[in-house]
């Protein structure tokens, strides 16, 4: 019986052969560079799932699509983090979860990414 992968694996695997890539693929490179013998409509539902979320770009070329990564690793974790945050109907909770489980570092470094924002500049005046 076959191992199932964890969700998200053949996502990644998609985006890692883009990633490696040096111009856009075709479903049946993609399909080929993934070497697992994927089947060809498995891929291109994956391919059509990323780019639904905004993960990829297509381009027509000939009668098929080409893709483009136009996320990285770090763009696609934080476009799953705002799809389970938007779920949520008490979002502040969740976020105040969130920062609750951070590193200390973590939690510095979410700090200095937020920073003075112009909206409390504007609320102060």
């Amino acid at each position: 019986m076959r191992k199932r992968q964890p969700p998200g694996h053949l996502e990644a695997e998609v985006l890692a052969t883009l990633w490696a890539a040096d111009h856009p693929l075709t479903t049946a490179e993609v399909a080929d560079g993934l070497g697992d013998a994927k089947a060809y409509t498995t891929v291109q539902t994956i391919l059509t799932r990323l780019h639904a979320k905004g993960a990829v770009d297509r381009q027509l070329v000939g009668r098929a699509h080409a893709y483009t990564p136009r996320l990285d690793d770090a763009g696609l974790a934080a476009r799953r983090m705002r799809a389970v945050l938007d779920r949520e109907n008490d979002r502040l909770a969740v976020l105040r979860h969130f920062v609750g489980i951070l590193s200390p570092q973590e939690e510095s470094a979410v700090a200095e990414l937020l920073g003075p924002s112009e909206r409390s500049d504007a609320e102060d005046e």
